[in-house]
């Protein structure tokens, strides 16, 4: 008889509740009449993604101490659950920033399931504890991310997003997968604790094949995580794709990415630190170069906000590179208030594509702060945020990222994000000025219904709005709880 391993199902709580609502949207598109369809789909991820939510928040509370589950494939721990409470939280803001878009009723029941399967990836990615269940749920998020991007054909460019993100993603896919093969083959171990003891153990530290291996996994996790220079997706992707899928790839796909990057260099490479750390130090420069740069000449909102998800992916990869506890924690924190910014940013954009039916850019964001006074104060706060500025938690997120690289001893770090923070403020209060201080001749709003007329009444998404701006601000009013939290999440990592 073939021994079975326990199965810790409350472990796997979030990931099934996920799964559960992935179902039940899937038997409304089949069951359902059209008209009913988006109402029981976004019901139905919307119950998955609180349900979720609240699970990881108990298995937080309930797990003070490190447990491997399901013969070691999978580990339950506070750094996990604290990254599932953040995906689950952007993803329930992304169905309520979802529900009024423009989208073909056939398939809306379809777009939740896969939605909330996506989110489902992303709870079992974070909580990956070898190299085969990282991939799994690499790919078991992936592949939904896929079909969200080209899921609205009448959508201009979402297809060709779609396409450009499945080849570039599948590329990067391929080479993280090499990368854990030749890993494997240096060590013959799977599971990440195994892996630093074999390389202890046997001296592997330097070794050709296992160095290489280490790279070729950076490299797939930078493609996750549109680090540069493996960004090149990013912006054609973000901007392709329907919005609210942009705002959840924003904030729930780095997320994943980065907690995952953390949990796997730390405990598989800890002995190759003095590689892995020069490499995400030289990425994260990269990364803030090109993203804060490539931002300054954009007019497209949607291509601004993707080159700036670029240049966070760098302030986010220098808390990693520095590699010790507060690294830790900063990156905790600064993902809270990161992603509720993200998911907030693109549903504001959302609203003003739906109100002009036209791509949004700066010039016709002209005079938004006056016509839609909460959704205006609400994408201000959110460019202040990303910029680094009180009261917003991403000043607090972007500080404390600084200190842990000042105490790990690289003040050029401190001083290359500083920088990139004062070249960041042109492009990000580009959009405060062209909401509030355009002179009333540069306004180009469209006094045709067609286009615009009334802005259209949407309690979801300004709902959701509500939620971002007041997790974004919340964030930096309440930094003690949220620091103490990240700091017993950041202790389940062997520092």
């Amino acid at each position: 008889m073939i021994p079975r391993p326990h199965v810790d199902w409350f472990a796997l709580a979030p990931e099934l509740v996920l799964l559960g609502a992935m179902a039940f949207a899937l038997m409304g598109a089949v069951l359902l009449p059209r008209e009913n369809r988006r109402d029981f789909g976004a019901l139905a991820a919307a119950l998955g993604f609180a349900g979720a939510f609240v699970y990881a928040i108990v298995v937080y509370v309930h797990t003070p101490d490190v447990h491997s589950v399901i013969a070691d494939s999978v580990r339950r721990d506070r750094f996990g659950a604290l990254a599932q409470v953040i995906v689950c939280g952007a993803g329930l803001l992304t169905v309520g920033v979802s529900y009024a878009e423009r989208m073909r009723d056939e398939h809306i029941a379809e777009y939740y399931a896969v939605l909330a399967a996506a989110g489902g990836g992303m709870c079992f990615l974070v909580t990956a504890n070898n190299l085969m269940t990282l991939f799994l749920g690499l790919e078991w998020f992936s592949i939904s991310l896929y079909i969200l991007c080209a899921i609205d054909r009448e959508l201009e460019g979402s297809l060709e997003a779609g396409l450009k993100y499945l080849i570039i993603g599948g590329f990067g896919s391929a080479v993280l997968l090499f990368g854990s093969a030749l890993v494997y083959g240096a060590t013959g171990e799977l599971a990440f604790n195994r892996i630093s003891a074999a390389i202890g153990d046997q001296h592997l530290s330097g070794d050709a094949l296992l160095v290489a291996g280490l790279a070729m996994i950076i490299v797939g996790l930078g493609f996750k995580a549109s680090a540069a220079p493996f960004h090149m997706w990013t912006p054609d992707v973000y901007e392709g794709a329907p919005t609210p899928v942009t705002g959840f790839m924003a904030a729930a796909t780095k997320t994943a990415a980065l907690v995952l990057t953390l949990r796997v260099l730390r405990e598989a490479f800890p002995q190759e630190a003095h590689l892995w750390t020069i490499a995400l130090a030289a990425i994260a420069c990269a990364s803030l170069l090109i993203g804060n740069l490539a931002a300054l000449v954009q007019r497209s909102v949607k291509r601004m906000l993707a080159y700036s998800s670029i240049s966070h992916a760098g302030f986010m990869l220098i808390p990693i590179a520095a590699n010790n506890a507060i690294g830790a924690r900063a990156l905790l924190y600064y993902l809270i208030p990161y992603s509720a910014m993200s998911v907030g940013a693109f549903a504001v954009v959302a609203a003003r594509e739906r109100e002009l039916a036209a791509p949004v850019t700066l010039d016709n964001l002209a005079g938004m702060g006056w016509e839609r006074p909460l959704l205006g104060v609400a994408m201000g706060t959110f460019m202040f945020g990303f910029a680094g500025l009180p009261p917003t938690g991403g000043f607090v997120g972007k500080f404390y990222a600084f200190s842990a690289a000042y105490r790990h001893g690289w003040t050029w770090l401190v001083i290359v994000g500083v920088v990139a923070t004062a070249v960041s403020l042109y492009y990000y209060l580009a959009v405060v000025r062209a909401m509030y201080m355009r002179p009333a001749a540069e306004l180009q709003l469209s006094p045709t219904p067609v286009a615009g007329g009334a802005p259209p009444r949407d309690a979801l998404l300004q709902t959701s709005v509500l939620l971002a701006l007041g997790a974004t601000v919340a964030s930096f009013v309440a930094v003690e709880p949220l620091i103490h939290v990240a700091k017993h999440a950041a202790s389940a990592l062997p520092f």
